[in-house]
């Protein structure tokens, strides 16, 4: 975030810590907000990883799971990165802006998949560098959003994961009432405050709890090398592509579809009991032995929290899953806005 960002969201009665804003002041009436009507979040604590140069296409081709070669200037993609185990490293949402190809992950992990993606560019004609403050980066979602978005920006994409330049800068359409988008910083207070005629601004908790909500994950550095791309459902959300070429970790994860059954799968659950990114799950049929892991938490607009969490598929189906320990807080399961393959 750089400093004149910061000051003006200050201006606007932001409230920030270590980069992300928490809360404009009422952090309850913005999570009544995001339930009910239409919000707009600053997506600083997020970083954007930019490739660029000749070779760029064929070397991510190379490096993640799904087909960067289908990706054109209008498109967008999820798409994530494997250690040679075929676990995570890290999850993108993925976008071009006229030479880059942007990569949108969480904060705290950019600089170690950065490092790890550049040590095996090798002779490839492509450079990644950290373009998180290249851009300011905002979120609009509800059912305003799109006249919102229009408003402030002019023409939008015709359909989800679908990309549009304009002057100002880059929408990004995530979902029927979602859009990211990646602004100009000089055009960046303009289209703020055409936006908050719509949209009422809320702090990255919020946009959490909205973004899990839809059953997108989020890898962090507390989940780094966990789980393999299908147990966070991330070929329902088309972010792995089974028809590509090779990739670090490819062959366990056409495995992991093609051969037995998915032993663990990302579920949608509510808790009474605070609950973050690692945190362990537990079940009567494993005893002492966790099932599961949070993947990803936050406050819930009528109170305790709602997570993503991978848990063993028979110990969600036929047990109680309980957050910390085996006597811990309950969890109640909710469907996910998408069909899971079984």
């Amino acid at each position: 975030m750089t400093e004149a960002w910061k000051t003006f969201l200050e201006n606007q009665g932001a409230r920030l810590q270590d980069g992300a804003v928490q809360d404009y002041g009422d952090p309850a009436a913005e999570r009544a907000a995001a339930a009910a009507g239409t919000v707009m979040a600053d997506l600083s604590q997020l970083g954007v990883i930019a490739f660029s140069g000749e070779d760029t296409a064929s070397f991510l081709q190379g490096q993640l799971t799904n087909d960067v070669r289908a990706l054109h200037a209008e498109d967008a993609q999820w798409n994530g990165y494997c250690s040679p185990k075929g676990r995570l490293l890290g999850n993108f949402l993925m976008w071009r802006d006229d030479a880059d190809t942007c990569l949108q992950l969480s904060g705290d992990i950019l600089p170690s998949v950065l490092k790890r993606l550049s040590m095996f560019v090798m002779r490839a004609k492509t450079r990644g560098r950290d373009a998180s403050d290249e851009r300011v980066r905002l979120v609009v979602a509800g059912p305003a959003a799109l006249d919102a978005v229009s408003a402030a920006l002019g023409a939008l994409p015709d359909a989800p994961m679908r990309s549009i330049a304009s002057e100002a800068g880059r929408v990004i359409r995530t979902g029927t009432d979602k859009f990211v988008l990646a602004i100009r910083p000089e055009h960046a207070a303009r289209v703020w405050q055409t936006l908050r005629a719509s949209a009422t601004p809320v702090g990255a908790p919020v946009w959490d709890w909205l973004r899990l909500s839809a059953g997108i994950p989020m890898i962090v550095a507390a989940t780094q090398e966990q789980f393999v791309p299908q147990m966070v459902n991330y070929e329902a959300l088309g972010g792995v592509s089974f028809q590509k070429g090779c990739y670090p970790g490819q062959e366990i994860v056409a495995r992991s579809q093609y051969l037995g059954k998915l032993k663990r799968r990302m579920v949608l659950a509510h808790t009474d009991a605070p609950a973050a990114p690692g945190d362990s799950l537990y079940s009567a049929d494993l005893g002492e032995q966790a099932s599961g892991t949070v993947v990803n938490a936050a406050p819930a607009p009528a109170g305790g929290y709602d997570l993503l969490a991978v848990a063993q598929v028979e110990s969600a189906r036929s047990q109680t899953l309980r957050l910390g320990r085996p006597d811990g807080a309950v969890l109640t399961l909710k469907p996910f806005p998408y069909a899971v393959p079984e």
